[in-house]
């Protein structure tokens, strides 16, 4: 008996499913069944099963206030797990280790979604003063270095679809509030390869950030060092934090195949 094609064993409804959840990607964060519908070239009886579906699962979720749907965490947290296993997680555990080794000040990396920055994994510092981890965290891009070399490395465009209003929320007295004094910053940050947090999401707390490229020289991620700002001085920032969490994005990328 012949050995059947493995397109032969596709279950339809799987496709579709998939092909739904494939619709949210780049800009797209949310769509409703009638656009769904279309893209598709679905009944809207058979997207709306898709969506139920899904939506019980925790891979889409609605958003109340504008009935559409978007990407629930259940996706975000199949994300992660690829991360972990594939590459990113993998790779940095050791860069962070040695940047911790080399300065003793905590170290981060994290990936942007969705408009903020997410904390994937952390290395402690042994010194008794420390910042509360944040792994796990959702931050705004805005007002932190991760963030920061993130958005430095979109169009204006994109940043403006990410940021529509001129005045952004603060949450100290240093947060740059004031969406153009943002724009002008990035465009140094992109020229000069790093981001500085200078007590812009928590007093008394610094952080320098630079980019994580893999081997389609995208940004996938930022490497960081935080800590309280009475270690973090201007000097020892531009001396001997910046060198280091530049060396260390530069190898993580090595690792994941960028090359100059």
């Amino acid at each position: 008996m012949a050995k059947k094609e493995k397109s032969e064993y596709i279950i339809q409804a799987v496709s579709h499913a998939l092909d739904l959840l494939e619709q949210f990607h780049g800009e797209v964060d949310e769509l409703g069944v009638t656009e769904l519908s279309k893209r598709l070239k679905l009944h809207k009886n058979n997207v709306f099963r898709l969506l139920a579906t899904l939506e019980s699962r925790g891979y889409i979720e609605q958003n109340k206030a504008t009935e559409n749907y978007r990407l629930g965490l259940k996706s975000l947290e199949l994300g992660q797990t690829f991360i972990k296993q594939m590459g990113l997680l993998r790779q940095a555990k050791p860069i962070l280790e040695g940047l911790v080794g080399d300065c003793n000040e905590t170290s981060y990396v994290a990936i942007f979604k969705e408009g903020h920055v997410v904390y994937l994994d952390v290395v402690e510092t042994d010194l008794t003063v420390r910042v509360v981890s944040r792994v796990g965290s959702r931050l705004p891009a805005h007002c932190t270095a991760s963030g920061k070399v993130h958005l430095s490395h979109m169009t204006e465009e994109e940043i403006l679809t990410l940021l529509p209003s001129k005045e952004l929320k603060g949450f100290t007295s240093t947060t740059i509030t004031d969406r153009d004094a943002l724009m002008k910053e990035l465009a140094v940050i992109a020229d000069k390869g790093y981001a500085i947090d200078n007590e812009e999401m928590d007093l008394g707390v610094r952080c320098v950030a630079a980019p994580i490229r893999d081997y389609t020289r995208r940004i996938v991620g930022a490497v960081s060092v935080s800590g309280p700002s009475m270690r973090f001085s201007d000097e020892r920032i531009e001396k001997e934090l910046v060198p280091l969490v530049i060396k260390a994005g530069e190898d993580l990328s090595t690792r994941l195949g960028f090359h100059k």
